[in-house]
């Protein structure tokens, strides 16, 4: 199936990540998401007249969730734009492109306005009534926290379902440290020169607003709390869980942010577009979902499926990104598709900046676009997993210099 929807060209953006309890700690993340698309939209003036849906992916609570992009839209200036809410976890990002294209898709928009935003800091300590319980006592959950921890299903930590993976596919804590070295590297291309890669989808340097959003608190310039790690540094490390393999140095660290991607038909990409000779396909989605505990593996058949809707494979690719919490999740995704591990993830990933949950994919999605751009265009693949032991993909081709 053809897919009508396209990515305008410069039509997404990114905060910074913030490793939690930071700098964005103190922001409600919708209306903080509000804040970043009124400033966007400020700059982009067509989109306010364009944009005739939205989608809100996010995946922690926070007070008023409950009416989520209708709240989101009429904050930022988008009174008239409706849209669902969704949560898939990491997956989010993916899941939201998804669900704005489908709307382009079917006739019902022009273009979609997808925003994804989690704050993982002070994460919301949730009671549930129970009248029938002992007492008249009910349950509660620290969300963050206590879901990052068990899995309903199997009772384990996220943690476990890499060394699952790590186990059997016979992958070594000195492996995963190699792939952290090198995760680490090529982060440092993208702040390299004054954070040029950066400053191609964020806006820096980033004004950390006030809670109410009527002062700039600071500002910052760039992603805020990542550890730079050394071979020797690494080595010292024992793996989290005992008798296995993954250290803290190849794992991924919690974070706060936003990100966002406009979806619009064909005609209406072209007018938005920073540079109307650029054009961003979008060929094929992938879902998948892995055995229980086996988290990392589940990127895999997510992008078998996006690729074969595609009608391409994966050493057609000339670029991928992919959202790896463990260091495992790369080293099994490249063996399985055939590709260099080594080469995958140019400009950082999310191992490296950490995750906000819902807007990893969409700022990996972002990543892939701009990496493309940079090169001359080609075909490129996004790729991650999610709780649940789910994964997404997407699979885009950029053409025009």
């Amino acid at each position: 199936m053809t897919i009508k929807a396209e990515i305008p060209y410069g039509a997404y953006w990114s905060t910074p990540f913030v490793r939690w309890q930071g700098s964005f700690a103190h922001l409600h993340s919708i209306e903080f998401a509000a804040h970043v698309v009124r400033q966007e939209i400020a700059n982009r003036p067509a989109l306010r007249e364009t944009v005739d849906y939205g989608v809100l992916g996010l995946s922690v609570p926070q007070s008023h969730a409950f009416y989520g992009l209708p709240w989101l839209a009429g904050m930022a200036g988008l009174s008239t734009v409706g849209g669902p809410t969704l949560m898939q976890a990491c997956a989010t990002g993916v899941r939201c492109i998804l669900a704005a294209a489908q709307e382009i898709q079917f006739g019902m928009a022009r273009t979609a306005l997808a925003i994804t935003c989690d704050r993982l800091s002070n994460g919301p300590h949730i009671y549930y009534p129970n009248p029938s319980g002992p007492g008249g006592n009910g349950s509660s959950e620290n969300w963050v926290p206590d879901n990052f921890d068990s899995d309903p299903l199997g009772g384990h930590a996220m943690v476990k379902t890499a060394e699952n993976v790590a186990a059997r596919h016979k992958i070594s804590t000195a492996q995963q440290h190699d792939v952290v070295l090198r995760r680490e590297e090529q982060y440092k291309a993208a702040i390299a020169n004054d954070s040029a890669f950066l400053k191609r989808f964020m806006r820096l340097p980033f004004d950390v607003p006030s809670s109410n959003f009527k002062k700039t608190l600071k500002s910052i310039e760039g992603d805020e709390g990542i550890r730079f790690s050394t071979l020797e540094g690494l080595g010292k490390l024992k793996p989290v869980v005992e008798g296995g393999t993954v250290t803290f140095g190849g794992q991924t660290h919690p974070t706060d942010g936003n990100a966002a991607v406009v979806v619009a038909t064909p005609e209406v990409a072209a007018q938005l577009s920073a540079d109307p000779g650029i054009r961003v396909r979008i060929h094929g989605f992938g879902l998948a979902r892995a055995e229980l505990a086996y988290m990392p593996e589940a990127a895999i058949p997510a992008a078998a499926r996006a690729l074969a809707a595609a009608g391409k494979k994966a050493s057609e690719m000339h670029a991928i990104k992919t959202h790896n919490p463990f260091a495992v999740n790369d080293l099994v995704f490249a063996a399985s598709l055939g590709v260099d591990v080594m080469k995958m993830n140019n400009f950082g990933c999310s191992l490296v900046y950490g995750h906000p949950n819902a807007p990893t994919g969409m700022r990996g999605v972002i990543e892939l676009i701009e990496e493309l751009v940079a090169q001359g265009g080609g075909w490129g693949l996004f790729s991650g997993c999610a709780a649940g032991d789910t994964g997404m993909s997407i699979v885009i081709e950029v053409t025009g210099q």
